[in-house]
């Protein structure tokens, strides 16, 4: 019975680091010198899109046209620009696209009249549309990593 309670007294004192170990291989949530990142916050939706007449629809489908896109839209009010974005490859539908009204009430009509509807066999969506946020600048013309003003090439010597 000794001898089993030297043995574990020995194995919880290797197990517990002690001095600066402590402080740095703690298992402890609370560590004094290091806290870990917190994971970003889940499902955050963005905040709702200014009312605008131009409207955001997504949940085309591959088939939808330009044309398509307009006549459904022009039930609620006079369409002056419909644009379904296409795939430069293929030309199908990426899937949405924008309708611009002339008013900000016929636009609101045209999100309560589509929003949730079939067009062309599947359920679209309709919302305004947010503006574009600026692109970033641009790092370097070579796109490598190296700017193309510091590099010189090979000299000749």
């Amino acid at each position: 019975m000794a001898m089993r309670a030297a043995i574990s007294k020995a194995a919880s004192a290797a197990v517990a680091p002690r001095g600066f170990r402590a402080l740095l291989f703690s298992t402890e949530r609370t560590s004094p010198l290091f806290t870990p990142p917190q994971p970003p916050a889940q499902n955050q939706t963005p905040p709702p899109a200014e009312p605008s007449n131009n409207l955001f629809v997504s949940g085309l489908s591959k088939r939808t046209t330009t044309e398509g896109l307009r006549t459904a839209f022009e039930k609620f009010g006079k369409v002056t620009d419909a644009k379904v974005v296409t795939d430069r490859t293929s030309g199908y539908s990426k899937g949405f696209g924008f309708v611009k009204y002339e008013t900000l009430e016929e636009a609101a009509a045209g999100i309560k009249g589509m929003d949730g509807q079939f067009l062309d066999g599947w359920v679209i969506f309709a919302e305004y549309a947010r503006p574009r946020s600026p692109p970033p600048p641009p790092q370097n013309s070579f796109g490598n990593g190296y700017s193309n003003t510091s590099f010189q090439g090979r000299r000749p010597y």
